[in-house]
């Protein structure tokens, strides 16, 4: 597991370098394993009164926007079972929060979200010469989308 500090002034200064040795060196070594399980701990100075949290912040939202135009690819490596994956798309998606249910998604931001990352994904996994759609498929069940193979054939047949 591979855990980022992302700090003030790191978000600040849309600063990526906290975490792009590791993602550039994951690219060097094994961009075919999604072993390297990120966490990305982001450490924002709130004051105690202030009730937002932290995807509410516009310095914190707009750094993650960074990092996502940078490295679209991201959520494969995240650590999924803490809950990175959750917490990276609420930075991206427009939500509520539910102290019952947790995160609820804008229900059309996350569709166009997570066709957006299955088409954007498929071509880098292609590009990368790994075929496997497993894991394609296990994050969009997280978010709640079942994906039928159909869709990754029709993909593959319109291949530019």
């Amino acid at each position: 597991m591979t855990t980022a500090i992302i700090d003030n002034q790191a978000l600040l200064n849309l600063d990526l370098s906290p975490i792009a040795a590791s993602i550039e060196q994951w690219l060097l070594t094994q961009p075919k394993q999604f072993d390297l399980e990120l966490q990305l701990a982001i450490d924002y100075p709130q004051e105690p009164e202030d009730p937002r949290e932290l995807s509410e912040i516009p310095e914190v939202r707009l750094w993650f926007l960074r990092l996502d135009a940078r490295y679209p690819y991201i959520p494969l490596i995240l650590n999924w079972q803490a809950g990175e994956l959750a917490k990276y798309v609420a930075m991206l998606v427009p939500h509520q929060f539910s102290r019952k249910d947790g995160i609820q998604y804008n229900p059309e931001a996350l569709e166009i979200w997570v066709m957006h990352r299955i088409f954007l994904l498929t071509d880098w996994l292609n590009h990368q010469q790994v075929e496997d759609r497993s894991r394609l498929k296990f994050m969009t069940q997280m978010l709640g989308y079942e994906l039928d193979d159909g869709l990754f054939e029709l993909l593959e047949a319109k291949k530019p």
